[in-house]
């Protein structure tokens, strides 16, 4: 029996738990800082065992390591680097959704020397982003073509069947982590030309996309540039990457930033204040005239679909805190918590698009990869399927010895996306790929 060691047991652990559980002569063993979640994952499976763990006991971790055959961390990344370390001082091969740190690729010698594979980002973004976009490119470079332009949009969305009233928008990750996002700076390359973008200004750039028969919009998401080298398309005019949500989020967030709502200082005292006198506090106006101050100082009329929002998510509510102590950006995520979780048989909904121009000697191709993926009501989400999955066929690639890669890696490289993105197909996960001939 070979053993697969899962760090972690949080919202994406499932699936991938079930599909290793699932493969001939796996046992999958998961540690974990709270016994009682490994356990439900496990649903009493013969081939699986939860372990209690703390990371930080580096001893206990270690010994846990020793014993896998693969390790795969879906701890959070900044636990990734020791993890990968103690898996090089025992030979063992790990796994990770997470994008590729500056520690983690300093570690790419000492695993090409010792043979070990170290492969990240093979989750959905990043993950089958790679893939699929990968696929169609070698495919274009193979018959002779150059990617003229690629932009690249994914959201994690509530189904249209699930869409809140007023935001249409829910969490299927880390709350904290979608806000903090919205402070992130942005380049991409348009036409030849670098574009900057202040992470201040960022909702203020956004546009509407239509993906088969979802309305949506996108904005940045974070530096593009950096993707032209990673995937060989030194020859691209334009490389772009967004984010997708429903239309009117954007305008609502560019709104919270100018009013400081994503800032993570100062700490401010809560207790028993009501929300409105707290975002007052926050946002330097009156509590008595909060909404028409708001208006008057975001350059929109009162009743203005924004501010709508703002009410219904609480700003203006006379509600209380109960902490001692909060920061903007914290309140913000407990007021939208409150308003924006899945409810019983609600499904989320993964939209992957990919859109490529490609040129030929005799033609170009505008070129298209879509997937769209629901969740399963009162069973796993999209989100947790589409992260976790990938990362599953690969442990269970590298088991059979499919994978024979070593060092710092990420699913770039045929040997690797092929057979994962075929395997996904197999599980219902498909990015629907279409081509348009263009004339020259």
């Amino acid at each position: 029996m070979k053993n697969v060691l899962i760090l972690g047991a949080g919202l994406v652990a499932k699936p991938m738990v079930h599909y290793l559980l699932d493969q001939k002569d796996v046992e999958v063993t998961i540690a974990t800082r709270t016994l009682s979640k490994a356990e439900k994952i496990l649903e009493g499976r013969s081939n699986g065992k939860a372990v209690q763990l703390n990371v930080e006991d580096e001893a206990a971790l270690e010994e846990q390591v020793k014993h896998a055959d693969v390790v795969v961390s879906l701890l959070p990344y900044v636990h990734h680097v020791k993890v990968a370390k103690l898996c090089l001082k025992h030979g063992k091969p790990m796994v990770t959704t997470s994008y590729v740190s500056a520690a983690m690729q300093e570690l790419d010698a000492e695993a090409r020397e010792k043979g070990i594979l170290l492969l990240n980002e093979i989750g959905l973004d990043p993950g089958i982003d790679h893939m699929s976009a990968m696929r169609i490119i070698d495919n274009v470079h193979q018959r002779g073509g150059k990617i003229l332009a690629f932009k690249s949009y994914c959201g994690g969305l509530p189904a249209p069947d699930a869409v809140d009233p007023c935001c249409k928008y829910k969490f299927s990750w880390s709350p904290r982590g979608v806000l903090m996002a919205g402070r992130n700076d942005a380049r991409f390359l348009q036409d030849g030309n670098v574009v900057e973008i202040d992470g201040k200004e960022l909702f203020k750039h956004h546009w509407p996309i239509q993906i088969e028969d979802l309305e949506l919009e996108y904005y940045p998401n974070r530096d593009s540039l950096p993707y032209i080298e990673l995937y060989g398309i030194q020859e691209a005019k334009t490389m772009f990457r967004g984010t997708l949500r429903f239309p009117g989020w954007s305008r609502m967030m560019y709104a919270i930033s100018q009013l400081g709502l994503l800032e993570d200082h100062p700490q401010i005292e809560s207790k028993n204040k009501s929300y409105r006198e707290l975002v007052a506090e926050i946002v330097g106006m009156s509590p008595d005239n909060l909404r028409e101050e708001m208006a008057q100082k975001l350059n929109l009329n009162p009743d203005d679909e924004v501010l709508n929002r703002f009410a219904w998510l609480g700003f203006f509510s006379d509600d209380r805190c109960e902490q001692e102590t909060i920061t903007p950006i914290d309140f913000l995520t407990s007021l939208m918590l409150q308003k924006l979780q899945y409810q019983s048989g609600e499904r989320d909904m993964i939209v992957l698009y990919h859109d490529f121009i490609a040129d030929f000697p005799d033609k170009q191709e505008h070129i298209t990869s879509t997937l769209i993926d629901y969740g399963i009501p009162n069973g796993d989400t999209s989100m947790s399927r589409t992260v976790s999955l990938p990362a599953a066929i690969a442990v269970k690639l590298i088991l059979e010895g499919k994978i024979r890669e070593v060092g710092v890696k990420i699913p770039v490289i045929p040997e690797i996306y092929h057979p994962v993105l075929e395997e996904l197909e197999r599980l219902g996960i498909v990015c629907k790929e279409r081509t348009e001939v263009l004339p020259k």
